[in-house]
């Protein structure tokens, strides 16, 4: 049998309070197997009586060790991994690496590819933010509403299926534009669900705006300030849930988000509440993004015509020598991008989501880093809990939309 060593109380000293190392309060495990703790996650809750004291998320449980899996593949053959990290923005992962690896080589990318990239990823956002709000009302007891948005996603993930034959770990975008042209259906079907959905969202709203379950659960609770967030490098809805307007996409535009006229929900409150209320404003926002860009989507090619970094068309490899040996060399050898390195962020559903890359010189990145958003969120827990009942511990979790996948990597 494993030996299974007990931590003592005066182990804890730096975090818990001194009336637990006087037995005054009591030490309670939430999780890591807890339904309401969306992942592998560890809460060490110290309480008096029902009252959070203090609240020590204790995270790695659902570590996959993917930077360093991708820093011992070629650049093309890692992008596999990122699809894993935040399994709920599997686009927006592949997007931010190959941004970071089009900087680093310097490689354009089509008009038409940046459309559709910013396409999808809005589609991907609005997919995350469904089914964060179906799970966390089903946290608080609202279970009409998990039904409803698990429909509306798998419409979303019908798209994915057709561009790329995944539903959700695509690999869709590659370097220097997307693995191929989307089909002839995609516009028609992308149309139709920018058409329905908003009537879908105000059936959201009319079922929770005026619930009074909901309200009681939700405002007032689980508060944070603009610059508890800022200390603590907080990003995203939660962020914006506290009056402060920041978003990569309008701060440091990327993939031509420049070109779309979009607003940037906010609330001041920073309760469960706010957080709830931008995200649901943040959907509209991004159906806004798709239609701008379906209406003046280009024509022309989806991938750069540098050969020494992006494959040739299969087309090509029935007829031409010269780009089999290209085919052949780019996935045999990779390509060598010069030595440097890079930072490149994106808005993620979550927040910042950043990727460091660093080039030797060789067909491998040397180093290859995540800031990913949930990792940075997650540690302001104990300020949004403490002084709550425990029961707001699970309202609490919901709001800030972890995915553990995305923290522990």
């Amino acid at each position: 049998m494993t030996n299974i060593r007990e931590v003592s109380v005066d182990e804890l000293r730096h975090l818990v309070s001194e009336r637990a190392l006087q037995g005054e309060t009591m030490l309670l495990n939430m999780g890591p197997q807890h339904p309401s703790t969306h992942g592998v996650l560890r809460l060490l809750l110290e309480l008096d009586g029902e009252i959070v004291v203090n609240c020590i998320p204790d995270i790695g449980f659902l570590h996959t060790g993917v930077e360093k899996n991708m820093e011992n593949k070629t650049y093309q053959k890692a992008e596999v991994m990122t699809d894993r990290l935040d399994y709920l923005n599997p686009i927006g992962n592949n997007l931010v690496y190959c941004l970071a690896v089009e900087k680093l080589l310097d490689l354009d990318v089509p008009p038409r590819a940046q459309a559709i990239r910013v396409i999808l990823a809005e589609l991907t956002r609005i997919g995350s933010h469904l089914l964060w709000l179906g799970t966390s009302a089903l946290d608080l007891a609202a279970m009409s509403v998990f039904l409803y948005t698990m429909r509306e996603r798998e419409k979303i993930l019908d798209i994915f299926e057709m561009v790329s034959g995944q539903r959700m770990m695509t690999t869709y975008i590659r370097p220097g534009g997307l693995w191929r042209d989307v089909p002839v259906e995609f516009e028609a079907a992308v149309y139709k669900f920018i058409d329905e959905l908003p009537r879908e969202i105000e059936k959201y709203h009319d079922l929770l705006d005026e619930n009074e379950l909901f309200l009681d659960r939700t405002k007032g609770v689980a508060t944070i300030t603009r610059d508890e967030c800022i200390a603590y490098g907080v990003t995203g809805p939660v962020l914006r849930a506290t009056g402060m307007a920041y978003d990569i996409r309008k701060a440091i535009p990327y993939s031509g988000y420049e070109q779309y006229d979009f607003n940037i929900p906010i609330r001041t409150e920073g309760d469960v509440y706010a957080r709830y209320a931008v995200r649901m404003d943040e959907m509209e926002e991004s159906l806004k993004i798709i239609r701008q860009a379906l209406d003046k989507l280009p024509y022309g090619p989806v991938r750069s015509s540098n050969r020494k970094y992006v494959p040739p068309p299969r087309s090509e490899i029935g007829v031409s020598m010269e780009a089999l040996i290209h085919h052949f060399k780019l996935w045999t050898e990779g390509f060598y991008p010069p030595k440097g390195s890079v930072y490149v962020a994106t808005e993620s559903p979550r927040g910042e989501l950043g990727v460091f890359l660093e080039s030797d010189g060789g067909p491998k990145p040397y180093r290859v880093h995540y800031r990913t958003p949930t990792f940075a969120n997650l540690q302001v827990m104990p300020i949004l809990t403490r002084g709550q009942f425990i029961a707001d511990v699970v309202a609490a979790i919901g709001s800030i939309d972890i995915v553990l996948g995305d923290a522990d990597r």
